[in-house]
């Protein structure tokens, strides 16, 4: 597994290139087409990269589809409700295995990222083309090799505190905006055997995702978020007194 590609499906909503024209022209291969490419041209060889939309059968996320996904990045924003619950429930599984999951900017009221969290996944927005710092707090964070501090945003949407999130298991970035909000913009969590990497920026109304330290940062999550280990979901395993490492097939705590 470690030196194989990482097998990568973006998964966009794609509604807004659908019906609005501005969005289209702006990401003419859709946004998720440019989130692919965009991480592509940072991964390379590392990574098979393929997409999927909302539309798509199952939401081409088919137990098939995730059984073959390594990291599954998810942009999402005017839809979240036509999500099928049976569609959420099966990624929900597969995280909890140990799928690597990048959730993007409006993705944080996806039915998925809602249920992963537990709360819910509300903040403050404010779209009137701010500019966003995106600072690097945790440097040692392998999602933050190589991005600059700070990276500029020239255009985006205002996303800002309380930001209703379980407190993360690391922080990596934080981002300040002109109208003097801050915002944890970048936070990583782990579900069952699941890295789970929420990073903020990117919205439909600007060209963020053809900015190329942004499309860095998600290509460091994926990375960052790639199973090491094969798809397993945790489960009570008995064991007998004095039979630690061989009762049931025990063999420590969720080691394989």
């Amino acid at each position: 597994m470690p030196n194989a590609p990482i097998r990568v499906l973006v998964w966009g909503e794609n509604r807004h290139e659908q019906v609005e024209p501005s969005v289209a022209e702006r990401y003419p291969d859709g946004m998720h087409g440019a989130i692919a490419k965009g991480v592509g041209e940072w991964l390379g060889d590392k990574a098979r990269i393929a997409t999927t939309t909302l539309d798509e059968p199952e939401h081409g996320l088919t137990s098939d589809v995730l059984d073959q996904t390594d990291v599954l990045v998810w942009w999402g924003h005017a839809a979240h409700g036509d999500v099928a619950d049976e569609v959420v429930e099966r990624v929900h599984r597969h995280v909890l295995a140990g799928m690597g999951l990048i959730v993007l900017h409006s993705g944080h009221w996806s039915k998925i990222f809602v249920k992963l969290m537990g709360t819910t996944c509300s903040l403050r927005w404010r779209s009137e083309h701010d500019r966003e710092l995106v600072w690097t707090v945790n440097p040692q964070h392998p999602i933050a090799r190589g991005i600059p501090n700070p990276i500029v945003i020239p255009e985006q949407e205002m996303y800002g505190e309380y930001f209703d999130v379980p407190t993360p298991d690391e922080l990596v970035f934080i981002s300040g905006f002109s109208g003097g909000e801050v915002f944890r913009s970048g936070l990583t969590y782990r579900r069952g055997f699941g890295r789970i990497f929420y990073f903020s920026p990117g919205d439909q109304d600007f060209p963020v995702y053809h900015h190329r330290d942004v499309n860095h940062v998600i290509a460091n999550g994926i990375e960052w978020a790639r199973p090491d280990r094969e798809r397993e979901t945790p489960t009570l395993l008995r064991y007998d007194t004095d039979d630690f490492f061989n009762g049931q097939g025990y063999r420590g705590a969720f080691e394989r």
